[in-house]
């Protein structure tokens, strides 16, 4: 089982909102729930798989990890 990661919430909002999607639209992209990106943009624990779903969706990959993680 994975552990829950902690990320940056305001970076998610920020690149979310810097793409015009609203939740649900990043959320289809993503292939995950709309609740996972509130609890993403709210710092609620996310598994790690479904924050790599989202940060792709947005655009970055795993070598960007620094500017959404803590």
């Amino acid at each position: 089982m994975q552990e829950p990661a902690k990320v940056n919430p305001k970076a998610f909002v920020d690149a979310r909102m810097s793409q015009l999607l609203d939740k649900n639209s990043l959320a289809r992209l993503a292939g995950v729930s709309s609740l996972t990106i509130t609890r993403l943009e709210t710092g609620k624990p996310v598994l790690l798989t479904n924050i790599k779903k989202v940060m792709q969706a947005l655009g970055y990959s795993v070598a960007d990890k620094d500017r959404f993680f803590m």
